[in-house]
């Protein structure tokens, strides 16, 4: 690679540029879509597509605000708009306390649908344009803007963390040029796919502030390790070579390890978690690959002149984390060997503390969304206030029960009247339901009369447990109980019931998930570390340390400690995409630090079999390293916490959490203790086991 270095960096430099014509265009290709396929949901959903001519994701709803004197000119405006959208057709108008409100139904997906958002503001000057294209068309400007907060925060403190480990210093740079390549590939990538995929709107947030993060990390773990061995090495290209066999190694591990909790998001059937798991797959896959292709271009750029310290510096004073090449009296052996001599108080109060912290996680409950979580100020936002004020919570988006008769005419038939009100009648009656709709016109027939559907409005928001349960019970009993004609299907629909099928279909396979990232994770650590048991510790910290986040999440969330100081969003539940996404991210991150700390051990202990000096000679080697790049991924993480967007706050916060327990209780406390609790055992592995090894000459870091 050394020997091409031109072309490489050629190469690097145009996937660069379409990075930034990426990053530019992706957020149009963009939607927050729950449809789930195969459900219940969604065969309704295609029902009224092709039956109503209308989709749930595409219907704008208006706000007037006008006394009812005024609904046949309102109507007659709402009539000419609709003619703006195509396909686009307007409902009647429907009272409220003092408001008049209807919708323009389409066939538009939601992707095309906000498109139209802007035109019909200007056509409805008076009025509030809301519905589900309206809000995600209001969501772009405040990602965009809390992307940029973000990245205001994270870059300055990366900056800070770099100058404290490498001094003043053109090595500085590097990581900085690393990181920008890899969200560049990754944005071109994500921009490529959007063409013919669903992805959700967070994505590009996810892919540039963790792809900072991450990036910035390997690219600093892979810069100071080149440092090391320019001192060892007689010229440039050999302390290359030597880096990438070690750092560069650790690295590829460590990336497999991101990289199998995000992969197997694609094999879950759910749209919207598999298009995060697409942006967060390719995170450490363009990582993986600028490592091996990249990092020693901008190494060999960087050569001994450019790795060293300017001389201003000395003067300067700049900060400079704790960790030093003293191996034997640096700051964290001494820390690993006060441990190791009382190792059992150490695990038993280290792991107490995440346990306790973990507790709360019994607490946690999950939504698939909130209209009230949204970001304030928009016309969209204060549309649905109006309307949740005026009218009720659940009339933006009702529950649509979907009557497919099977033939033309067959809605007219006495049987399916008589079922349709006993539905009426037993919904009427529901303590959730606010209000039922039905007839025998349009808008609840089609034109062929084959389709008949009846609207039932919650009291509740979509995503509240009240209003999942009114769906649950029209499914596994009101309708039952309506005792509809033999082959009449009934469908519930409508985004609560797109909500429900989202979190059961998702959760469902949630436990798949995490047997699938233990195991794989578990036989990549076996061939990393050379051991059977480091793994099984490995895997079994970090479950105690996601779970750990899980707890604090409900601490801070859904009790509101320190929320308000913080300036966080307080809600009774967790948007349901957090914690499958969490865990998918942490599991890997986290194995990141142990991958760097124990390879560190392994080389010291193939040198000197001494377990405690392994133990000491690995944290101090990596310990102040590993400190700077905890620092840099919590730095980026913030960046979530910054914006406005609560499910992206919920995120950042938990990967944050996560990675600074990691960083400080796991790797500091827990590690060094079970290590000095297991001794000698640490480093078994069977016989014939070594043959899938590494060689002993590339095992550091």
């Amino acid at each position: 690679m050394l020997r091409r270095r031109v072309p490489v960096l050629v190469c690097w430099t145009i996937v660069l540029a379409f990075g930034v014509v990426a990053a530019i265009r992706l957020p149009a290709l963009l939607s927050n879509v729950f449809t789930v396929p195969g459900t219940e949901s969604d065969r309704a959903r295609q029902i009224l597509e092709r039956g109503f001519h209308e989709r749930p994701d595409g219907v704008f709803t208006v706000v007037f605000r006008a006394p009812r004197s005024s609904r046949a000119t309102l109507q007659r405006k709402l009539d000419r708009a609709a003619r703006l959208v195509p396909t686009g057709h307007a409902s009647q108008l429907r009272p409220g306390a003092g408001v008049l409100y209807g919708e323009i139904d389409t066939t538009l997906d939601l992707q095309h649908a906000k498109g139209y958002t802007d035109a019909l503001r200007r056509a409805l000057a008076r009025a509030y344009v809301t519905g589900q294209p309206a809000i995600q068309h209001d969501l772009e400007p405040v990602l965009s803007h809390d992307l940029l907060r973000g990245e205001a925060i994270a870059v300055p403190i990366a900056l800070a963390v770099l100058f404290a480990v490498f001094g003043l210093s053109l090595a500085v740079l590097v990581p900085f040029l690393f990181a920008a390549c890899t969200i560049g590939a990754t944005l071109a990538a994500m921009y490529a796919l959007a063409q013919g995929f669903t992805m959700v709107s967070y994505v590009s947030n996810l892919v540039e502030l963790v792809g900072l993060g991450l990036a910035v990390d390997y690219s600093l773990l892979v810069v100071y390790r080149f440092r090391e061995e320019l001192e060892r090495a007689d010229n440039v290209d050999a302390a290359i070579v030597r880096t990438m066999e070690t750092a560069g190694r650790a690295i590829v591990f460590s990336g497999v390890t991101v990289a199998i909790g995000l992969g197997l998001l694609l094999f879950v059937p759910v749209p919207f978690v598999r298009s995060l798991g697409v942006g967060g797959f390719l995170v450490p896959l363009a990582s993986l690959a600028a490592a091996a292709t990249l990092q020693p271009a901008l190494l060999s750029l960087l050569g001994r002149r450019g790795a060293r310290r300017i001389p201003v510096a000395r003067k300067l004073r700049l900060p400079m984390l704790p960790g030093t090449l003293e191996v034997d009296r640096g700051f964290w052996a001494r820390l690993a060997r006060a441990i190791m001599r009382r190792p059992v108080p150490f695990l038993l109060g280290g792991t107490m503390l995440l346990a306790a912290a973990a507790v709360p996680a019994a607490w946690l409950r999950v939504t698939p969304g909130s209209i009230s979580a949204l970001p304030g100020g928009s016309d969209s936002v204060r549309g649905v206030a109006l309307l949740r004020d005026k009218v009720g919570a659940g009339a933006l988006t009702p529950i649509e029960v979907v009557i497919d008769t099977g033939q033309g005419g067959g809605v007219g038939t006495p049987e399916l009247k008589r079922a349709v009100e006993r539905l009426t009648n037993a919904t009427f009656h529901d303590p959730e339901a606010y209000l039922t709709a039905s007839g025998s016109r349009a808008p609840y027939v089609d034109s062929s009369r084959v389709y008949r559907r009846v609207y039932v409005v919650s009291r509740h928001e979509y995503g509240e447990p009240a209003t999942r349960g009114l769906v649950h019970r029209l499914r596994d009993s009101l309708i039952p109980r309506a005792k509809f004609p033999a082959g009449v299907h009934v469908y519930v629909g409508g985004a609560p019931a797109q909500g429900v099928d989202y979190l059961d279909r998702s959760y469902a396979w949630f436990p798949w998930l995490v047997l699938g990232a233990l195991v794989l994770t578990y036989f990549v650590l076996l061939r990393a570390f050379r051991s059977v048991l480091l793994p099984v510790k490995a895997v079994l910290l970090n479950l105690l340390s996601v779970a750990a986040v899980y707890g604090l999440l409900v601490v801070i969330f859904r009790w509101g400690a320190g929320a308000a100081l913080l300036g966080l969003h307080h809600a009774p539940q967790i948007e349901g995409w957090i914690p499958i996404f969490l865990f998918a991210m942490l599991f890997g991150l986290s194995m990141d630090y142990e991958v760097f700390l124990v390879s560190r051990m392994r080389e010291s202990w193939e040198h000197v079999p001494d377990n405690g000096r392994a133990v000491a000679h690995g944290l101090e080697r990596t310990g102040r390293i590993v400190t700077a790049a905890a620092l840099i991924m919590v730095a980026a993480f913030s960046g979530f916490v910054a914006g406005r967007v609560a499910g992206l706050q919920e995120f950042g916060a938990g990967l944050a959490l996560g990675i600074l327990i990691d960083a400080t209780i796991v790797r500091a406390i827990l590690v060094p203790s079970l290590m000095a609790v297991f001794g000698r055992w640490n480093w078994w592995l069977p016989k014939g086991g070594s043959r899938s090894s590494l060689p002993s000459s590339t095992r550091s870091t």
